[in-house]
């Protein structure tokens, strides 16, 4: 009789499970992979580089400046809606009143720029004539100054020598000489230096001459400014200057000449008694 332990079909047998492999075990964390930050999204990413804000001092100066000129608009906005609300809430009466209030205003405007504008219009007008006049002054001043022999004069002219090596030339000659040049047309005289004008005289003083007090000698020397077609001639007409000169054994030498320079001046007397009769 077998034994029922090493029988094959014993159904009491139990077969044994096969080794079932064991579950791996999660490795321990080191610390490159501790430290390693988590990756972040795009959206999450935007949000971190948007908050919080780092904002410089240029851009909240811009800031400010965007934000008063958004309030100034928006109160200018308001203002005018607010105009439009009454003006579309008046009565048609009162837009006539206003529309005519505005055209007075407006005439008056008018008015007041035309008065402006013939105001300096006038002082314009009395600019250019002051200074007109103010040139017209000046002009006169310096032509009484080339008579009164205050200023300096320059102009065409001639220049009259008379050497007088004898002594026979007096002041009475010379004045002759004078004379006859103004009935030329003469305009400023000058004698060795003495400026000649209309109350000038001439006194012998031994065997020279003094003109105003002021003693010259020969050679006399004449500048005179005036037209030399018209001078010279004067001098050398018959019986004239020129040869009552060399009567007397001077000579006398005449030339013209295209500038002529009055540079002798005398100092600007006050009179004692005489006043301006203008206003």
């Amino acid at each position: 009789m077998s034994n029922q332990d090493e029988s094959p079909e014993n159904p009491l047998r139990k077969e044994l499970p096969e080794e079932v492999p064991a579950a791996p075990v999660p490795a321990a964390p080191t610390e490159e992979t501790s430290a390693e930050e988590p990756r972040l999204t795009g959206r999450q990413r935007l949000v971190k580089g948007l908050w919080p804000p780092r904002v410089s001092r240029a851009q909240l100066i811009v800031a400010l400046l965007l934000f008063g000129l958004g309030f100034g608009l928006a109160v200018q906005v308001a203002s005018n809606s607010d105009n439009d609300s009454a003006l579309r809430g008046a009565r048609q009466e009162d837009l006539v009143r206003i529309l005519d209030e505005l055209d007075d205003r407006t005439q008056r405007l008018e008015d007041e720029k035309e008065g402006l504008e013939k105001q300096r219009e006038e002082l314009e007008n009395s600019s250019d004539q002051a200074e007109e006049a103010r040139k017209q002054t000046a002009e006169r001043e310096r032509q009484l100054g080339i008579l009164a022999g205050t200023v300096a004069a320059q102009g065409p002219g001639i220049t009259m020598t008379i050497n007088d090596t004898k002594g026979t030339v007096e002041a009475d000659m010379l004045l002759d000489a004078i004379q006859e040049l103004r009935a030329a047309g003469a305009e400023a005289i000058q004698v060795n230096g003495v400026r000649v004008v209309a109350s000038t005289f001439l006194t012998d003083s031994g065997k020279s001459v003094s003109v105003d007090g002021n003693k010259i000698t020969a050679p006399y020397r004449f500048k005179v400014i005036g037209k030399p077609q018209d001078l010279e001639p004067a001098l050398n007409i018959p019986g004239g200057v020129v040869q009552t000169l060399e009567k007397e054994q001077a000579t006398v030498v005449v030339e013209r000449s295209d500038k002529i320079v009055v540079d002798a001046l005398r100092a600007a007397e006050r009179p004692d008694y005489a006043r301006s009769s203008s206003p």
